[in-house]
């Protein structure tokens, strides 16, 4: 059984305060018996992009920055994976949402920019932004094979399905989602269960882990969208099924993974085998009329 940690928390107003609140927090997790631990999108700081400023850009850092260098030295310190979120300056105009992943010798084993980049109330991500230009890489751990996505990706099923097609055991999604203050009472239950829902159905379609990570607390003043985020992470099982949900507070959701569980699900939902790819074609057009 692999024993994996995912970091429910709260936003922090610093970005140094919010690494070392993390660090703090994969300790834990190790003590837990976590032997990989992914963060939620974004930890080192509130979100930011409920409000546009510039002076958030200054927030930023290079991919072998603050995060990267101590998620090195604890991966190899603690034998664990590291999967981190960061809002990446790859160079000056040109910022990304992305994760980093961090073998447990202390490798750097490579990232994942963001691909889909969403322009909601609330979300002015469009602003800070580049979509990545990556086709959803797939990363050899020392105890699984994963694919990482971010947040607005877990709503698409096409970067799941490749992901699945090239190996992925599990697909972590980092994320930052909740309740719009005043839409809470009218739809926060439906929202709710549909984000839950569309994450349970890639890892049921494709017979693989999927484990998501949100953030907590209520983020926002009087210049920005007052956001509550409703944690509530959780790990899906290959057929679909919640095995681990955390709650509304700060908290470290541990779950057991067990890969049997894959090939047991596929051999007898075989939704791999019966892919009719001579049909799909058309699957990268825009629109069909």
């Amino acid at each position: 059984m692999l024993k994996v940690a995912l970091i429910q928390s709260y936003g922090a107003c610093d970005p140094k305060e919010g690494l070392n609140k993390q660090i703090e927090l994969i300790y834990k997790a190790k003590e837990q018996g976590a032997q990989i631990v992914c963060t939620q999108e974004l930890f080192r700081t509130r979100y930011f992009c409920n409000r546009i400023d510039p002076r958030f850009f200054e927030w930023a850092e290079e991919i072998n920055g603050p995060t990267f260098q101590s998620f090195i030295e604890i991966a190899h310190k603690l034998n664990i994976v590291l999967i981190g979120s960061i809002f990446e300056k790859r160079t000056p105009g040109l910022y990304h949402n992305t994760a980093i992943v961090i073998d447990a010798d202390g490798k750097y084993l490579g990232c994942y920019r963001k691909a889909h980049i969403p322009d909601d109330p609330g979300y002015f991500e469009k602003y800070y932004f580049t979509p990545g230009e990556m086709e959803f890489p797939v990363f050899q751990t020392r105890f699984a094979k994963i694919g990482v996505l971010i947040c607005w990706d877990q709503w698409f099923p096409e970067p799941a399905r490749i992901l699945a097609l090239r190996g992925a055991q599990i697909i972590f999604y980092p994320t930052a989602i909740g309740w719009l203050l005043e839409e809470k009472q009218s739809f926060g239950q439906d929202q709710l269960s549909a984000w839950q829902s569309i994450q349970r159905s890639h890892a049921l379609a494709n017979g693989i882990y999927v484990a998501s990570v949100n953030r907590v607390g209520i983020e926002g003043d009087e210049r920005s969208r007052c956001i509550e985020f409703w944690g509530r992470s959780f790990f899906a099982d290959p057929f679909g099924r919640i095995i681990k949900e955390a709650g509304e507070k700060e908290e470290i959701l541990l779950a057991e993974i067990d890969f049997a569980l894959i090939e047991k699900t596929r051999i007898n939902w075989p939704f791999l085998r019966d892919r009719r790819i001579d049909l799909y074609r058309k699957i990268t057009e825009r629109f069909l009329s």
